[in-house]
């Protein structure tokens, strides 16, 4: 049985303070771009946060696009809280 594809955007941003997740110019964005699995979105992420290391206000994150697209289906594992 083939894998469930599930999508990952990777994309990130310099921030106003490193406390908080406000960027300081959204027409900035760096959209990394959507991966199909969650593995293949942390190896894109990864090596976008290690290419901005220098900059401690440049941050990358990784969201469940698919979680968004049908919030009430369950994952594998995914127990109701």
């Amino acid at each position: 049985m083939p894998q469930q594809q599930l999508l990952h955007l990777v994309f990130g941003g310099e921030l106003t303070h490193l406390d908080a997740h406000d960027f300081k110019d959204t027409s900035k964005l760096d959209i990394v771009g959507i991966y199909p699995s969650y593995a293949e979105a942390h190896r894109a992420w990864k090596a976008a946060a290690q290419r901005t290391v220098d900059n401690a206000h440049m941050r990358y994150f990784i969201v469940h696009l698919h979680r968004l697209m049908d919030p009430d289906k369950k994952e594998e594992g995914q127990h109701e809280h």
